[in-house]
């Protein structure tokens, strides 16, 4: 059997108990194919980056799946056909991560590696002149 992830957005006016509920289904649904959810997260009621179907947010649904083809494929026509799904992606993955997602993390416990900053504003360097003295801080009105 292969491994996938699941994502998918419900409607905003379903109760967080009925959208509990749909994730039910749709987990029973993969139970029944003969594959298994390994780990369901619940994002939540989030905002939308457009409207989609005149929802303005969505609850937010994670699966992941280790389940044979023809499950999964049953469960996407299932929620092609239900009309408090508003938008799903199936993706197939090598692994699956261990603990929380992303979503689920809080912002400052996100590994964010070495992006980056302001360029050199936040090491401390003052452009010099040839001579190797500090060129004058136009900003504070020293003039040449």
């Amino acid at each position: 059997m292969a491994l996938y992830e699941t994502v998918f957005i419900a409607r905003q006016d379903l109760s967080s108990a009925a959208a509990e509920q749909l994730t039910e289904t749709f987990a029973q649904l993969i139970r029944d194919n003969g594959g298994e959810v390994t780990k369901t997260e619940q994002w939540g009621l989030k905002t939308l980056a457009f409207r989609m179907n005149k929802n303005r947010k969505g609850h937010y649904v994670l699966f992941n799946l280790n389940a044979p083809h023809a499950a999964v494929a049953e469960m996407e026509r299932n929620m092609r056909l239900n009309e408090d799904v508003l938008r799903y992606i199936t993706i197939r993955v090598e692994e699956h991560e261990e603990g929380p997602s992303a979503m689920m993390q809080r912002r400052d416990d996100r590994e964010r590696g070495e992006r980056g900053g302001f360029g050199d504003r936040d090491r401390g360097y003052r452009p010099r002149r040839e001579d190797g003295a500090p060129e004058p801080d136009l900003i504070e009105g020293a003039v040449v």
